[in-house]
């Protein structure tokens, strides 16, 4: 306290001094005014000095209190790291398939519904006949005509009474009735519409009394026990994704829900339309899969098991590189500090740190912005 006394009245000295040299010449006023400059640097010093003394016995007053930013950090550990390739695709199914009819004519007979669970073989529709049916009438008699001919031939010839001319006629017209009668039962089988596979009736085209001919869609039956993901690749991918592959499917249309699989199939040739190539994963059999209902894949083409991982919004670039800042303990004080870092995969939101950091260290990841080295910080 005594020394700033002594400054203060040294202060009060040169104001005496300026005052009183009004009446001396240019010379001496000149030769003052570097005397007081000179005093003017010294004193300086000394009140410098005196604040840095003020500060080291404690003060706490507002203009010696030091800037703190305040923040928030995550531990860094050691974690699971996943990439994968993102695609959309569809449900499909190798049972899934659009029956037509083998014939032409009118409905005369619906026999399911839609929902209706149907089995291979099973005849869900009949088309008018008529025609046939009168043939195959016709035919049989005639057949029946012409088997009791052939019998009675083949009894005579046996006695070795008649000719084997006659023999091997009645037996060829046997013979050639029951073929036309075979091939107009296979005619006939034509105007029934029969499902292909197991499975449920999906959605029923035809009506009783309308006319249809081939080609002309009537049922449309699915197999949900035989469903699979399907999706086009982009050929950038060709060497990445492999027969065998692990895969999340996700479908948007069931709250987001995942199912976990592997790549069952992939082609071999690059389409030249939209070069893309097929994947496929086979689905858990389940109601609440559609047919065409969207599908993303999640393909993972590669894991770290052991990776150092952080948010990508943590990560800053500049172009001296790129860096995080992570809350260090320097001499009792928390501050911020820069790591540079090397980014390996980045999937999503997170990022692979490949070099930098070390697991156990403290990484802002809120209030990292415009952070410098060494800045006080409080979490």
């Amino acid at each position: 306290m005594k020394r700033i006394i002594n400054v203060l009245l040294l202060l009060v000295g040169i104001g005496m001094v300026a005052s009183c040299g009004s009446g001396n010449s240019i010379e001496k006023k000149k030769e003052q005014v570097e005397k007081l400059k000179s005093k003017q640097a010294d004193l300086s010093s000394q009140i410098k000095t005196l604040e840095e003394e003020i500060l080291a016995l404690g003060d706490t007053s507002s203009k010696s209190k030091e800037k703190v930013k305040y923040v928030a950090v995550t531990p860094i550990a050691v974690a699971n790291f996943e990439h994968y390739i993102d695609v959309q695709g569809r449900v499909d199914g190798d049972e899934n398939t659009t029956i037509s009819a083998r014939a032409m004519g009118p409905v005369i007979n619906v026999f399911v519904k839609t929902g209706a669970q149907v089995k291979k073989g099973q005849v869900l529709a009949e088309l008018d006949g008529e025609i046939v049916k009168r043939q195959l009438d016709d035919l049989r008699t005639n057949l029946k005509f012409a088997t009791d001919v052939f019998n009675k031939q083949k009894a005579l010839w046996e006695k070795q009474v008649g000719t084997e001319i006659q023999y091997l006629s009645a037996k060829n017209t046997k013979e050639s009735l029951e073929q036309k009668l075979a091939a107009l039962n296979e005619n006939l089988d034509m105007y029934r519409i029969k499902s292909p596979i197991n499975g449920t009736i999906d959605e029923v085209f035809v009506k009783l009394g309308q006319n249809i001919a081939p080609g002309i869609p009537c049922f449309r039956i699915v197999n949900s026990n035989e469903l699979k993901a399907k999706a086009d690749v982009a050929e950038t991918y060709a060497s990445q994704i492999q027969e065998g592959n692990q895969v999340r499917l996700l479908f948007p249309d069931l709250e987001n829900r995942e199912v976990s699989s592997t790549i069952s199939f992939t082609s071999k040739v690059i389409s030249q339309m939209n070069r893309t190539f097929t994947i496929e994963s086979r689905l858990p059999s389940e109601k609440n899969f559609i047919p065409n209902m969207i599908c993303v894949f999640k393909v993972r083409d590669y894991q770290n098991k052991v990776a150092i991982v952080v948010p990508i919004n943590t990560i800053q670039k500049t172009e001296s590189g790129t860096f995080v800042v992570v809350a260090e303990l320097q001499n009792g004080k928390t501050v911020a500090m820069k790591k540079e870092v090397k980014v390996g995969k980045i999937y999503q939101d997170k990022a692979e740190i490949l070099s930098g950091l070390t697991a156990g260290e403290q990484l802002i990841t809120t209030g990292y912005q415009d952070l410098n080295d060494n800045e006080l910080i409080k979490y």
